[in-house]
């Protein structure tokens, strides 16, 4: 049996807004009880804190410093992403928790999810990444810290984030990195309107950046046409030992920040193609029903072992997608 741990820490609430907003503590709430209800909180372990340094390994000194300085109060980073008196070691924590389920992901196969907040996929090198208005609630990149570990010990890294929104932060971490393989699935032309088809990497690392920006409206038939014919083909050609997932349910049906409508099969189905992987499974977005039921679906298809086989029909703006993505990518994958 795969082993399955989750990295959790009560710190991850201390990240606070003075007045509502979506990205708040109940969001672990909704996370743990879909959890429960599906006998998935278990073996849960609390994490150690990221240092100094491992967060400069991926961050530049004045945003840090900037981050832990604002954090001394509460105030706002930029009009979406707020700082309270315990959003530094919530972040520390959260940073440490997906370096650690990296590395326990490269030691032995299996799930391990570290249910981090704040979320990071946003967060560039300096704050915000690549023209985008705002950090989009995130403060320090998780994955992008777990990927530098995996990379350092296994040579390359392998990421793949189907949060709703964009992985900008992170795509410009490794913009030039040939060693990080970054597929980005997520809803076109909305924040941070980034993640176009033809933004595949720096000069030296071109083909290592893939993105598949999804029509709107797409549902669970668009996303494992999608995932089927370009995801698993490239995870295939690089039979990585770890894959580092962005994992976002922002995009299920009736979560409200965009026009995505996936559900259960969708999530059930992208885990169970990766059941041969270790994974290292990283909290990004998500804020209520796609937590009690996507988190837990993914999972679930990922602890099967088996993959599900779907029929689907996707639309003809997903089918033209795909197309148009294959025809820019076919130069480093056979896809």
């Amino acid at each position: 049996m795969p082993a399955y741990e989750v990295l959790y820490s009560p710190l991850f609430r201390e990240h606070r807004p003075e007045e509502y907003h979506p990205e708040n503590p109940s969001r672990l709430d909704y996370a743990i009880e879909g959890l429960k209800a599906n006998d998935l909180w278990k073996n849960v372990r609390e994490p150690e804190e990221a240092t100094l340094n491992d967060l400069l390994g991926v961050h530049e000194r004045p945003y840090v410093e900037r981050v832990r300085e604002l954090s001394k109060s509460s105030g706002n980073l930029d009009p979406d992403t707020y700082v309270s008196p315990g959003t530094w070691n919530a972040a520390l924590k959260a940073f440490g928790a997906s370096r650690e389920a990296a590395l326990s992901a490269m030691e032995r196969k299996g799930l391990y999810l570290a249910l981090v907040r704040p979320p990071g996929h946003h967060s560039g090198r300096n704050g915000k990444a690549f023209n985008a208005p705002t950090l989009g609630f995130c403060i320090f990149n998780n994955i992008a810290g777990a990927a530098k570990l995996v990379e350092a010990l296994d040579g390359k890294a392998v990421i793949i984030d189907f949060d709703a929104h964009h992985g900008n932060g992170t795509q410009e971490i490794f913009w030039n990195d040939p060693n990080v393989i970054h597929i980005d699935i997520h809803e076109t032309d909305i924040y941070p309107w980034s993640g176009h088809e033809h933004e595949v990497g720096g000069r030296d690392a071109k083909g290592t950046k893939v993105n598949i920006p999804m029509p709107h409206y797409s549902r669970d038939d668009d996303y494992i046409f999608v995932w089927r014919e370009i995801v698993v083909p490239i995870v295939e050609n690089l039979d990585p030992k770890v894959i580092l997932i962005s994992a976002g349910f922002d995009g299920f049906l009736g979560e409200h920040l965009t026009t995505l409508r996936l559900t259960e099969r969708f999530f059930r189905y992208a885990g169970s193609t990766l059941s041969k992987y270790s994974l290292a499974v990283i909290l990004e977005g998500g804020y209520d029903v796609g937590l009690r039921k996507g988190l837990p679906a993914f999972i679930e298809g990922h602890l099967s072992g088996m993959e599900t086989e779907e029929t689907v029909h996707p639309s003809y703006e997903t089918l033209k997608t795909v197309e148009k993505i294959i025809e820019i990518q076919k130069e480093w994958w056979e896809i």
